[in-house]
């Protein structure tokens, strides 16, 4: 007997869930930064943004989470989704790196 889940359902679970995983993390690491510590170096609207930002890619992920586990790991997430995601994940880490170094 076969494997029942068809080899593309066990990669997108083997790529996907390790990805949105990575996003929580990050998204998590930089809500706490942006929430607890004066950034010196943005203005205070700047920082707000960013901050609102992260919540909003959160509820997405969170949504695209869900969606995920609701379709027994069968759904992808297109990449129009996911770029942002990256790129404000990108950000967060520079911001978080020049907050260290200033420290």
């Amino acid at each position: 007997m076969g494997d029942s889940n068809p080899p593309s359902t066990e990669l997108l679970k083997s790529v996907l869930e390790p990805l949105l995983e990575d996003f929580q993390y990050w998204f998590e690491q930089s809500l706490e930064l942006l929430e607890n510590e004066k950034i010196q170096f943005m203005s205070d609207e700047e920082q707000f943004d960013l901050l609102q930002r992260v919540k909003q890619a959160q509820a997405e992920l969170s949504t695209a989470k869900m969606l995920f586990a609701a379709t027994d790991e069968q759904v992808g997430i297109d990449m129009a989704t996911v770029m942002p995601w990256h790129q404000l994940v990108s950000e967060c880490w520079n911001v978080g790196m020049r907050y260290r170094q200033s420290k």
